[in-house]
């Protein structure tokens, strides 16, 4: 388990990478309209099945909401 901070929030992941860090909280990676921040840069949709994420890492993941 790696621990990390996602959205703001201290987590304990069993992830490696963002795809799977997705996947574990039930997002979808091909979802659109989906960013992905790893330590305050923006990682592309392309690298998020190898960009693999370490201990202490801050993960933004942004997607829009409905509303107003």
């Amino acid at each position: 388990m790696t621990r990390v901070r996602v959205n703001g929030e201290e987590a304990e992941i069993g992830a490696g990478t963002i795809a799977e860090l997705l996947v574990a909280r039930g997002i979808d990676p091909g979802a659109r309209f989906l960013a992905v921040a790893v330590n305050g840069a923006v990682v592309r949709r392309a690298e998020w099945p190898e960009a693999a994420l370490a201990a202490g890492d801050e993960v933004e993941i942004v997607r829009p909401l409905q509303g107003g």
